[in-house]
């Protein structure tokens, strides 16, 4: 049935491989169970029905990922758009959060609209080859930042932006312990060795006191998402605040969900001849599918996770690797302090190294001619150094329109293009 389904044989995958690729994607963007309702919180909502609404809107999401598009990539609310709706829309504009999740309803339903007209495949599908091969670079830097953030490895430094962390400490000591692990099961070729990682490390973060056992039973009912469901507010609606908060919430998720697509999709083979992404458009369902249910179960905007690239990078190649991951999601609902449990150091491994994995497309970049390279280059630069796959993007895409204009290479470009490059300029002065 399985085979049936997901069309396993066709790319060249067993169902072994998918669930181990889809533990490893839930175990690297598990934290999200607990930041999203620790941010979101801040606003005045409920934190116990936060939780229990990331991981059903997570499992919306990921369902039609899964089924309706047959690709690996898991979805959850995303970070950076929670924070934009808790310390600018609510916090900073003085807004009730019910203000902020009508936003993110209203967004959802533009975003099914725009995918249904085949809007949003057609950006996806402008974007300049050279410039999706760095998006994928680009979302490799970025994920190992990420990584080397949560390890303490990286941390804030007030002088430099960054700088080396403690690396005597013990979280860092784990996440030392998990790349060295990782990296030696890698090297002799062991299954299921990014997972492997995450299970020692765990276990070593527990001896060091990283982390410890809960002290309540690790099986629990979930909260009930009464005191935040369908909770909207339409009063304001038709004001210019409103404009500005969709436009932000659209444009942020939609170029880091498409960012995310054709990183991870370019690292994996899955572009065609075209070098585009067949089923894009069911792909970009899940995205505003998830938004608009997550706005109803009272959470911020769900994007497609660019920690899924752990997965295919342990191997997933079907819809059965993020279904894997919803089945997660529905079991962490009662087994929450279980997941919890597991500190970032002891995932921050996977990331640096699924990192290194994403960064091969660059070897495709033409660099000989600087109209193609300088924009990728910007694109790889600019992800991991604003922490947005978004902002990558925008500066790699607009460099491409500029540089092919005044250079007299304007055919290279399209009325889409065009189009774009205006969007997001318009983007700088909102």
């Amino acid at each position: 049935m399985l085979e049936k389904i997901f069309k396993l044989s066709a790319q060249k995958t067993t169902v072994r491989t998918e669930i181990l690729a889809g533990i490893t994607t839930f175990m690297t963007m598990s934290y999200i169970l607990a930041v999203n309702p620790s941010i979101l919180s801040e606003t005045g909502m409920d934190k116990n029905a936060l939780f229990t609404a990331t991981a059903l809107s997570a499992i919306a999401g990921t369902l039609v990922m899964s089924f309706i598009a047959n690709y690996p990539f898991a979805l959850a609310p995303g970070m950076g758009l929670n924070a934009f709706f808790t310390y600018t829309v609510v916090i900073g504009m003085g807004y009730t959060w019910q203000f902020a999740l009508t936003a993110v309803f209203l967004e959802g339903i533009i975003f099914l609209i725009l995918t249904a007209f085949n809007i949003r495949e057609l950006i996806v599908n402008s974007i300049p080859l050279n410039v999706k091969h760095s998006i994928s670079a680009g979302i490799g830097l970025f994920i190992a930042f990420i990584g080397l953030q949560k390890a303490g490895i990286i941390v804030n430094n007030e002088a430099t932006l960054v700088s080396l962390g403690n690396m005597g400490s013990n979280s860092v000591l784990v996440a030392v312990f998990g790349l060295i692990v990782c990296g030696v099961l890698l090297a002799k070729n062991v299954r299921g060795a990014l997972l492997i990682g995450i299970f020692s490390s765990t276990v070593i973060a527990l001896l060091l006191g990283v982390t410890s056992l809960p002290t309540t039973s690790v099986v629990s009912i979930p909260p009930s998402i009464e005191p935040i469901f369908w909770k909207f507010d339409f009063s304001h609606i038709f004001s210019l605040d409103m404009l500005f908060i969709l436009f932000t919430f659209l444009f942020v998720d939609m170029f880091d969900t498409v960012g995310t697509l054709i990183g991870v999709a370019d690292k994996a083979d899955m572009l065609n001849e075209k070098h585009e992404l067949p089923r894009v458009k069911h792909a970009l369902f899940a995205d505003a599918v998830g938004t608009t249910l997550g706005a109803v179960f009272g959470t911020s905007t769900v994007s497609t996770y660019v920690e899924s690239a752990s997965g295919v990078a342990a191997g997933g190649r079907t819809g059965l690797t993020s279904f894997t991951v919803v089945i997660m999601f529905a079991i962490s609902l009662f087994f929450a302090p279980l997941f919890i449990m597991i500190p970032a150091s002891a995932t921050a491994p996977v990331l640096v190294l699924v990192g290194l994995f994403m960064m091969s497309p660059i070897k495709k970049i033409d660099f000989n001619d600087f109209t193609e390279a300088i924009p990728a280059f910007l694109t790889i630069v600019i992800m991991p150094l604003t922490y947005s796959i978004a902002e990558g993007i925008i500066f790699g895409m607009l460099s491409y329109v500029i540089l092919k204009l005044l250079t007299g290479k304007h055919k290279q470009l399209s009325l889409i293009m065009y189009v774009i490059a205006v969007l997001f300029i318009l983007k700088f002065f909102m």
